[in-house]
């Protein structure tokens, strides 16, 4: 049995509950994960993520 995670889901996930439990990060995380979705798309390294 393998267990393969996205990178981008986890990240997610990880945002969302820092997000309820500190709510002052909001602009903070949601400003980092759009940089990382940037860069995974300007890069073309998504297919490494998967």
């Amino acid at each position: 049995m393998n267990i393969t995670l996205s990178l981008i889901p986890v990240v997610s996930l990880i945002a969302g509950i820092l997000i309820l439990v500190i709510p002052r990060l909001l602009s903070t995380i949601v400003a980092i994960y759009l940089i990382m979705i940037g860069l995974v798309g300007l890069f073309d390294v998504g297919h490494f993520m998967r």
